[in-house]
């Protein structure tokens, strides 16, 4: 008996016992294990992963053997682990647009150069003829800010142009310098459809933008891709959507006799009212050509176990899908995604493989959400905000896993979103406790809040994060962040994303173990999540809860 109870303390003491069950679970993700995930998905055989490819089928099978392995159960709502979803890939030609004034046709603009302009109701031809304009300044309303561009102004079957981002000029409107949803060119479309206008045109500059017109030409002359509509009208009345340059907005300005810049600088005022572009009409013609694709989303839980709580999620995302082939540069076609985001989908099968391990102490039950389709536009995690197998309101907070630190230790971790959220603080007070900090978003004018599918998450009301690897390297020395920053920069969304001599998946291990026990805290604490007051999501968040079964 004496013998036992020694044996029993000194394995005890090997094991570190004295660690809570969520810490040693926690040590239980390694660089290792992280490796072998990255090595699969990166991998030449998974072509790429790109959305409607063999390579996505791959990735599909290869989650779905990962979590049966791990023992986590089927949780897209129909027994299974997937989630199927339509989209429609659409390719715009013959596009054209003019002006019209008093019947006489002044200028016509050149696609590509000079403007884009794709369908926004999925339709194979738009036809617009002698339209009238309004600029609507940001065409933004946010009664939060007691803001409001439109001033009741009907714009229903007219072409709205809007000026892009939101207003930054005051650090007490719009969150200062940062780019809120209002800000981005989705919300612009999103607000036209609302209204009823039958076209939206933003303004391109490369000060509002934060990119150049080549971006814009590149980006929006490529495949787009859409989920597919629900019934004739899914998409709404409004016909189509574009950008023009910041000189042929000065030119259709003019024709109007206005001055673009003094409008442009009008819309800094809450006091601003949109201005009809008086005699001025416009003509836009295009076809569009669509091709239909069936998407995956990957769907697994881990159960909880309180009889009040275990209903109630914390949602871990993270998409599996890249590029897939494209142009062969020096023999190599193929877009490995091993940073973006293998690296991502390996640390979410962690954190779940860990979770598991400790399932009897989980008070709340976790959802690893694996999406498809974010390349093309964050239409998985759209999806699954559209037709939710957890209603929005049962979700306590969602952390979104999108390129990890790949590079090695540092003192600190990025969250964009920081500050924002309850979870926020939670990260924080673990980030502490390994003795690290936490710093926001280094580019809040860049809006990365709204561009991974956390986004999607938060528009449905859940408190989300979004963390970024730190800058802070403890063991590279000074210089190594702009080698990190050189490298990051040339793999991005090239076929050179490919693990690589550079690599240190320590930074990734820690990493991943701060955002397990963050996730831990979640699950247990006996409130939900929640947005901090004011927030533009609160509101979205509090009717959710209400309406929660």
């Amino acid at each position: 008996m004496r013998l036992s109870l020694f044996s029993l303390l000194a394995f005890l003491m090997i094991t570190g016992c004295s660690n809570s069950p969520a810490d040693r679970a926690a040590n239980s993700i390694n660089k290792d294990s992280l490796l072998r995930h990255i090595e699969t998905l990166s991998d030449d055989s998974f072509i790429g992963r790109a959305t409607g490819t063999a390579g996505e089928e791959m990735s599909v099978d290869y989650l779905i053997s990962e979590f049966e392995r791990m023992g986590a159960k089927p949780a897209a709502g129909d027994g299974s682990y997937t989630q199927e979803f339509p989209l429609l890939g659409q390719t715009t030609s013959n596009a054209k647009m003019s002006v019209s004034t008093d019947g006489r046709t002044p200028f016509a603009l050149q696609y590509y150069d000079e403007f884009m302009a794709w369908p926004a109701n999925q339709s194979g031809q738009v036809d617009v003829n002698n339209a009238e304009l309004v600029y609507v300044g940001y065409g933004i309303q946010a009664p939060e800010e007691d803001w409001d561009d439109f001033k009741d102004v009907d714009v229903e079957g007219k072409i709205i142009v809007v000026k892009n981002n939101d207003p930054a000029y005051d650090p007490d409107l719009f969150g200062g310098n940062a780019r809120l949803y209002y800000g981005r060119y989705d919300y612009k479309y999103e607000k036209a459809k609302e209204l009823g206008a039958i076209g939206a045109i933003i303004i391109h500059t490369d000060e509002t933008a934060g990119y150049g017109w080549n971006v814009v030409a590149n980006g929006w002359s490529r495949e787009r891709f859409y989920l597919k509509g629900e019934g004739e009208n899914a998409q709404g009345n409004t016909e189509f959507n574009g950008w023009m340059t910041q000189q042929a907005s000065r030119l259709l300005f003019e024709e109007a006799g206005l001055n673009l810049d003094d409008l442009m600088e009008a819309a800094d005022s809450p006091d601003f009212e949109p201005v009809p572009l008086n005699g001025v009409r416009m003509n836009v013609s295009m076809d569009a050509s669509y091709r239909e694709i069936r998407a995956k989303n990957v769907l697994a839980k881990v159960e909880g176990n309180d009889p009040e709580l275990k209903d109630e999620y914390l949602v871990l995302t993270a998409h599996f899908d890249h590029l897939g082939i494209t142009t062969p540069v020096e023999g190599d076609s193929i877009n490995n995604g091993a940073s973006d985001n293998a690296a991502g989908v390996a640390a979410l099968l962690e954190m779940m493989e860990a979770y598991k391990e400790i399932q009897p102490v989980l008070k709340r039950s976790v959802l690893g959400l694996v999406v498809s389709a974010e390349e093309v536009g964050l239409l998985g995690s759209q999806y699954w905000a559209e037709h939710p197998t957890v209603h929005p309101g049962n979700v306590t907070a969602n952390i979104n896993l999108d390129g990890m630190n790949v590079y090695g230790k540092t003192r600190d971790v990025v969250v964009v979103g920081y500050g924002r959220t309850s979870l926020s603080d939670l990260l924080e007070e673990e980030a502490q406790k390994q003795g690290r900090t936490v710093e926001p978003d280094p580019h809040p004018d860049r809006g990365y809040f709204y561009r991974s599918d956390h986004f999607n998450m938060a528009k449905v009301g859940i408190p989300a994060i979004f963390p970024n690897p730190g800058t802070q390297f403890t063991d590279k020395g000074e210089d190594f962040l702009a080698v990190r920053d050189s490298i990051s920069d040339a793999n991005y969304h090239t076929v050179n994303d490919e693990i690589n001599e550079y690599w240190d998946l320590s930074g990734a291990e820690i990493d991943t173990r701060l955002f397990f026990l963050t996730g831990f805290r979640a699950l247990n604490q006996e409130e939900m999540q929640s947005w901090k007051r004011g927030d533009e999501f609160e509101a979205t968040r509090l009717r959710m809860i209400e309406e929660r079964p």
